[in-house]
């Protein structure tokens, strides 16, 4: 079952890294969306996954006598699912307001010294002009 899952999340790294190099901003908000839900699931499978016998310790016992899975790695993923949440969140509000600002996903045709509230060039940046 491990393996299974590695290969999973070896896939959907593959395809958050795809997605995340194109150039589109759609299409890396998905990559990262990708990108996260393989982080949490690499997590949770280092974690182990048994399922034969709930995490349940009676009452008389100090320690479980079998193997169990670890809360630990379950904690994690809950507090990155969270944090993954609010970045998403961040950049989709972040990416709304590039497309609202320039009028366009994609950032090939995003201008890039034509925004509004850009502090001029710095002399040595500006290009010479030719006396008439």
């Amino acid at each position: 079952m491990e393996s299974t899952l590695a290969v999973f999340v070896g896939s959907l790294v593959a395809g958050g890294v795809y997605l995340l190099l194109s150039q589109n901003l759609v299409r890396m908000l998905f990559g990262l969306i990708m990108l996260s839900n393989a982080v949490n699931l690499a997590i949770f499978t280092a974690g182990g996954l048994t399922h034969r016998k709930p995490a349940f310790i009676s009452a008389d016992t100090v320690a479980p006598a079998a193997a169990m899975a670890n809360a630990l790695p379950q904690a994690f993923i809950l507090t990155a699912i969270v944090i993954g949440f609010a970045l998403l969140v961040f950049m989709f509000v972040l990416f709304y307001r590039a497309y609202e600002t320039m009028g366009t996903v994609d950032t090939r045709q995003m201008p890039e010294d034509d925004l509004p509230g850009n502090a001029p060039r710095p002399p040595a940046m500006r290009q010479k002009e030719t006396p008439r």
